[in-house]
């Protein structure tokens, strides 16, 4: 292939979309994801006694925001070509889904890291696992995730991971308007507008909740990889799933333990995680009384006023 096939211009209508691609040779992109309790379906056994989240009685999904950065990811393969997009996920078993469910839309790659002594981890010790799998993985120049998981809402893990790396960041992020052999320009969606910013390569991004929806499996993903298993869930695969992974390599899903990503283990889990919880109180909402307001300005600045002192906005 010569030079001149990887000097692609591409204008994708400048005046309509303002998609600009100068670009000189494919990426390297490692979407970050994760699975999460699904809260938006909670039923009464959702929560512990002692307030925190029942996780064995919720059905577990991919992070929506976490989809979303996937998306932005494979548009960009689509748009650069050659671009090779690696999934990248923590958590238990389970969290399997997660690789499947990339392969299904189009990821590339897909590595689990799993362990038991990453259990219980706050946002610092969750980053610095993260990264000992950056590192590992070692070639990249664009890091994606969504900004946020639903299950902790606290938008940190991004940042913090940019942080050790020592690369730059851009957050919020909802369309990628340009792309060259240097770096990115992105839109950002804040509270008051949009923001122009660009960033050399390489680069973390959070992705918004507004950029476009992650597209539906592919009939074609999902019948190669529809028997795609970690290591850990092959170990109670029947004889025929084996033979088949023996066959076809690309089925079994990379898992990553401690030692595989060199990590220290002061660093991870409970050991790592200096966030501690001081209490839980535990909200039960329930209609003790209901008021019937019209729509005068009296009466809604009135109930502006009383949500305000009980502490309810504000």
């Amino acid at each position: 292939m010569s030079c001149f096939s990887w000097i692609n211009y591409f204008i994708f209508d400048r005046i309509k979309h303002k998609q600009v691609i100068i670009f000189m040779r494919p990426l390297k992109i490692i979407v970050l994801a994760k699975q999460v309790p699904d809260t938006r379906h909670v039923g009464p056994d959702a929560m512990k006694p002692d307030g925190t989240v029942n996780r064995g009685k919720l059905a577990t999904v991919f992070n929506p925001d976490d989809l979303h950065a996937l998306e932005l990811a494979l548009n960009i393969k689509d748009r650069v070509p050659g671009t090779e997009v690696t999934i990248l996920t923590m958590g238990p078993q389970k969290a399997a889904d997660i690789i499947r469910e990339g392969y299904y839309r189009g990821v590339d790659n897909g590595i689990m890291i799993s362990d038991r002594r990453f259990g219980g981890a706050d946002t610092l010790a969750t980053s610095y696992t993260i990264v000992q799998g950056i590192k590992k993985i070692a070639d990249y120049d664009l890091i994606l995730g969504g900004r946020q998981a639903i299950d902790g809402d606290t938008a940190q893990v991004g940042p913090q991971c940019a942080d050790k790396l020592n690369i730059p960041q851009v957050t919020y992020v909802e369309e990628i308007l340009e792309i060259t052999a240097i770096g990115i320009i992105a839109k950002r969606r804040l509270e008051k507008g949009i923001e122009t910013v660009s960033a050399p390569f390489p680069c973390l991004i959070t992705v918004h909740g507004s950029s476009p929806k992650c597209r539906s499996r592919h009939a074609k993903n999902v019948m190669k990889y529809k028997y795609a298993r970690s290591k850990t869930e092959l170990r109670s695969s029947d004889e025929l799933l084996l033979s088949l992974h023996e066959k076809r390599p690309f089925l079994t899903i990379p898992e990553w333990s401690v030692e595989d990503i060199e990590a220290d283990v002061e660093k991870i889990g409970l050991s790592g995680s200096p966030t501690k919880v001081k209490s839980v109180e535990s909200i039960v909402l329930t209609a003790s009384e209901a008021k019937v307001l019209s729509s005068s300005n009296a009466d809604i600045e009135g109930m502006i006023k009383e949500l305000i002192e009980h502490h309810t906005i504000g």
